[in-house]
Parts: structure tokens; sequence; C-alpha cells
């Protein structure tokens, strides 16, 4: 029986690996039941199925199918090693600290602090994640929207149009961008060069178009603009010694990804060292607790299942798949994959999708050279975290933002984000479009 069941599952591998696949997307997409549980089960599916393997080797060989080589640990630690940084530097108060003194520089003008928040989001969730990032910012989000007695929402909706594209800014600014630098080999620096100037871009672009869309709700009493630009800012550092701590290290630490081509010393290593050095002065134990640990898990839940289709040939089949479609037309593969993945990603969660796109791309990569799959990860990371504005489900920080704005008694419906989110990803998509064809097609 077991024999027969095993025959079964090598004659149609590539059905059921695929299967497994779609299946955990479509309960992931419904969000019923928690993503981390369904990348767990199916991962622990693929491997009973035999899909990949659970021996490390055979006869004395390493097996090049063990499922655990299908997890990149250099994702897995490069997030670990961030959230640990950033949790500890937040307890400093830093972040807070930087916000309140850029938004006294706007004298507590709607549109500018707007502007500002926009701005500061951006350029801090390239450096941190896009959930923290929010996460930050929102307290600041509410306080100023109380002072000037409007409503939160045209902040709070630019602040997550914001963190999608700054996250797209950095190797460490989104997910994604991290399975991309991984899997392609792409530096810290790869991706300053390639995606900082056009991501700038869009995000004044966005920015001051939500200026415009919002502006008639833009308007405050001058008494309640000057009560903002004279915030009181002494306090809030609430501890001197660690912001001075967490900010050498996470300067050090970005200092250490810009000079990867020199040191060839990897990211998640220097991520490892500086979250290590922080946690000499800590309480590993209260520290640990801050970690996302459901998004660590879900990573590698997914990566085993994503293993499975691989072993089995499924994204060899996918490459090919592309390659006879393009007709193998690098512009053509580099508008479908930069379009698709942009759509896809508003409706999907960015993370699984990449997943499985860059061993797809690698596979492009074996057959037609890395000259010309070089623009498709940029068409890949522009698509997958642009896309994520789309919808008020496309990315986590999205999520995040709407919950607590309906907790406090603000809701932002999915109608209501999707006439905002698909003119900004639309925009987004096409400013990108015209940075790939003319940086790399022309």
């Amino acid at each position: 029986m077991i024999e027969h069941l095993h025959n079964i599952v090598q004659n149609h591998a590539v059905f059921i690996s695929a299967s497994i696949l779609i299946i955990a997307y479509i309960f992931i997409a419904l969000e019923k039941i928690p993503k981390v549980t369904i990348a767990l089960l199916g991962a622990v599916v693929t491997i009973l199925f035999g899909l990949v393997s659970q021996s490390k080797s055979v006869n004395g060989i390493l097996n090049p199918d063990y499922f655990i080589n299908f997890v990149d640990f250099n994702v897995i630690f490069l997030l670990v090693s961030m959230m640990i940084i950033v949790s500890i530097a937040a307890r400093s108060g830093m972040f807070n600290w930087i916000a309140n003194e850029l938004l006294k520089l706007t004298k507590g003008h709607p549109k500018l602090v707007l502007f500002t928040l926009g701005i500061f989001t951006a350029v801090t969730s390239a450096f941190l994640d896009n959930v923290t990032t929010v996460i930050l910012i929102m307290p600041v989000t509410f306080f100023i929207a109380e002072q000037l007695e409007i409503n939160p929402v045209p902040f709070l909706i630019t602040e997550i149009f914001a963190s999608n594209i700054g996250g797209t800014a950095t190797l460490i600014g989104d997910p994604p961008n991290i399975i991309i630098g991984s899997a392609a080999g792409l530096s810290f620096m790869d991706f300053v060069r390639e995606l900082t100037g056009v991501v700038s871009l869009i995000l004044v672009v966005v920015a001051v178009l939500m200026m415009f869309i919002f502006r008639k709700s833009l308007v405050a009493d001058a008494e309640k603009m000057k009560a903002v630009a004279n915030l009181d800012n002494s306090k809030t550092i609430t501890d001197f010694s660690l912001m001075i701590r967490s900010a050498v290290i996470l300067v050090l630490v970005i200092l250490g990804f810009v000079l990867h081509d020199v040191t060839h010393i990897e990211t998640c290593v220097t991520a490892m060292f500086g979250a290590s050095v922080l946690l000499l002065f800590e309480k590993p134990k209260d520290i640990l607790c801050d970690v996302e640990w459901n998004t660590i898990f879900f990573f590698i839940g997914l990566f085993i299942i994503i293993g499975g289709l691989d072993a089995s040939g499924g994204i060899a089949l996918m490459a090919k798949w592309i390659l006879n479609i393009t007709q193998g037309s690098q512009n053509a593969a580099s508008m479908l994959i930069l379009w698709a993945s942009g759509l896809i990603s508003g409706v999907i969660d960015n993370i699984p999708y990449t997943a499985t796109m860059t061993p797809m791309l690698l596979e492009i990569q074996k057959a037609m050279g890395a000259d010309y799959t070089y623009p498709l990860w940029w068409c890949l990371s522009l698509g997958a975290c642009l896309g994520g504005n789309m919808t008020i489900i496309g990315a986590a920080a999205n999520v995040i933002v709407s919950e607590t704005s309906a907790h406090k008694g603000y809701p932002i419906s999915f109608m209501g984000f999707l006439k905002y989110g698909v003119v900004t990803m639309l925009i987004s998509l096409l400013i990108s479009s015209l940075y790939i064809w003319f940086r790399f097609l022309n």
C-alpha cells in the first residue's frame, strides 16, 4: 500500500506539489486560519508525501533533496537579527523623537505634516521592516491628528503607501527583497544603485498626489497648528544610553551592508553580530518575545512547500512556460513579470509570491544566462513590493494600520482603500516600467 502510494506521488509529483502550494495560497488569501499554521501544515504534507526528503544523506552522500536544504537561512537569520535590533532600539524612544522633530519643522500645516510623515515612513521602511515602521509611526499620527482635530485616515493611508514604497528601496526594507537578494546574490549596494533612485521618484509623486487628493480634509485651525509646531520633545527619549548604543550598532550594521562588496561578509552575519552585541546589555528573554516568530516560521514552512515544487521539476516547467510565452524576449519577460507581480501581490501576500518566483527566475537564469535575467530580478522586486499598495490586504503593514485605525474609531474600508490603492499602484508600476525600459532594455 505504502509502496503504491509512493509510486503515485513520484509519477504525479509536479501536480501534487503544485496542488499543495495552490491550496496553501487559497487558505492564506481567505485568512480563516493563521498563515503560519497553513505554511507549517503544508510543509509537513510535502515531507510526508516524499516530495522532499527527510534524510540528510543517502549511503553517506549528502542528499540534495533534504528538506532543510530548501530553507534559506540567510533570509531567516537576517529577519530575526533585524527584528532584535529594531526592538531594542525602539525601547529608547529614538524613532518617535526623530518623527516629532520632523513634524515640528512643518509648523503644524496639515499638508506638510502628511508629506513629512510619508517621507519619514518611507525612509524608515528602507532600513526597518514595514510592520515595525507603521507601528512606530501610528501613535505619533493619532496624536497629531488629535491635536489638529482632523481625520487621521489621510495620514494613515499615505503612511501605508510610503512604507511599501520605501521598503522597495533597499535589500532589508521588505521581506521580498531579502528573498530576492539571497537567491540572486544581490548585495545591499546593488539595491541602492538600481532601485533607490526610481523609488524616490515614485515616493515624491505619490506623496504629492495624496496631498492633492486629500486637500479638502487637510485643513486645521491656526491655534491647533501652533500647538503641533511647539511639541515638547524633551521627554521622548526614555533611555539615553540605550539610544546611543542602539544608534551606533544600527549605523555600523548598515555600514556593514554597504561594504558587503568589499568585506564579502553576508548581510545576515553582519545583522547577527549587531543583534548579539545589543543583547549583551539586555535580557534576551524579554527581547526575543518581540520577534515576530509567526513570520519566521511562516517563511520556513513556505520554503519547504516551494522546495517540493522545485524538487519535482515544477519550477523548471514554469520557467519554460515564461520563456515560451514571451518567445525568449527579454523585454516581454520583464514587463510580464513586473505587471503580473504587481497585480498578484495586490491580492495575495507578496512574501509567498516572491518565494515562489525566485526559484523560477533561477531556472530562467540557467537557460538564458545572468545578463538576460538581471533586469527580471528588479522587475520582481518592484512589482511584488509596490503591488502591495493595491488593496488593504496587499501587505502586512496595510492590515495592521487598518485594524488599528478601526480600533481607534476610524475604519478604513476595503473599497475605500481600493480607489486610492489602484491609482497608486498603477502610477508606481508605470514609472517602474519606464525606468526598467530605459535602464535595462532600451
